[in-house]
């Protein structure tokens, strides 16, 4: 069978396989890394490529959602992280400090991807990074001003438009590409697309685990610690965000929703952060890579259940 299509069937298996090469094998991680922004356009270019044209922007009335959705999760959720945090006397918590750059970041390249493994279309979740990347610097200059062990918004703002302007392209790319050579793929193609994005997907979290596993080789209480409290923040939020928006919302912008609360680019934030900063949560950052990976296959019975 092509091997494609075995991925595209058993997508959510794929990318634990990746998580867990990335986890045993983390001699891989260093050939891998040079790889990772090509892997990052072309997992946008083949999600992009998967979707009709017609879908992508959505109405006006739609766009005023998504940016109401963007203002909640990277604007007034961070604020209120901040303000329990501060309120409880945990300013100097690294944990708080993980779950601010986490609240503050727009959604992941491959939430779109993560919708379609859920069986819920995939254009609400592509709205969302677009729309989410583009009014980051909006939505985190208060942030930033209220917490400034965050440090400056210069490399940010810097970050956020290179990912931007690399999404922007990619997409339109790949709607022309679609409206001009594949304007009507046949199942068989969209089956190869679906297993070429869950493969990136994959092959892209290999080079994001070393620092887990020389965590748990070298202080596993440490490493354990962040992966449990990374699996309780991503699956916590999920389910939370699920139950409060699956009547509220149609079942494709719920999934989308509660998918992305719980899953961020935070590595756009460590662009500007003081090595001494990040130092202490640096395990989080791999460590969030599991949940994450883990979703598709821990998660896809509650949002089926909306289908």
């Amino acid at each position: 069978m092509n091997p494609l299509h075995l991925a595209a069937r058993h997508g959510p298996y794929v990318l634990l396989a990746g998580l867990l090469a990335g986890l045993l094998l983390p001699g891989l991680a260093q050939p891998m890394r040079p790889l990772l922004p090509p892997m990052v356009v072309l997992l946008l270019f083949v999600t992009v490529l998967r979707m009709d044209p017609a879908g992508i922007l959505g109405s006006l009335k739609e766009l005023r959602h998504v940016v109401a959705v963007v203002l909640g999760l990277q604007f007034a959720l961070p604020l209120v992280v901040l303000g329990v945090g501060t309120a409880g006397g945990w300013s100097d918590s690294p944990a708080l400090f993980a779950l601010l750059v986490m609240t503050a970041a727009p959604s992941i390249a491959g939430s779109p991807n993560l919708c379609r493994m859920m069986g819920q279309p995939s254009e609400f979740a592509l709205r969302l990074l677009v729309v989410g990347t583009a009014l980051l610097p909006l939505t985190m200059a208060p942030v930033f001003w209220l917490a400034p062990q965050l440090g400056g918004l210069g490399a940010v703002l810097w970050a956020a438009a290179k990912l931007l302007a690399t999404i922007l392209l990619s997409t339109l790319a790949a709607i022309l590409i679609r409206k001009s050579l594949l304007r009507t793929p046949s199942p068989g193609s969209e089956r190869n697309l679906d297993g070429l994005a869950n493969i990136t997907l994959a092959v892209f979290v290999i080079g994001l685990m070393p620092s887990v596993s020389e965590a748990i080789l070298q202080t596993p209480n440490r490493a354990f610690f962040w992966i449990a409290f990374a699996c309780a923040v991503n699956f916590g939020t999920q389910i939370i965000c699920f139950r409060l928006t699956r009547f509220r919302l149609p079942a494709a912008m719920a999934t989308a929703v509660s998918l992305i609360v719980a899953n961020r680019n935070i590595a756009l934030f460590f662009v500007a952060l003081a090595p001494e900063l990040t130092a202490p949560i640096m395990v989080f950052i791999g460590a969030y890579q599991i949940p994450m990976y883990l979703t598709p296959l821990m998660m896809r019975r509650m949002y089926r259940a909306a289908l």
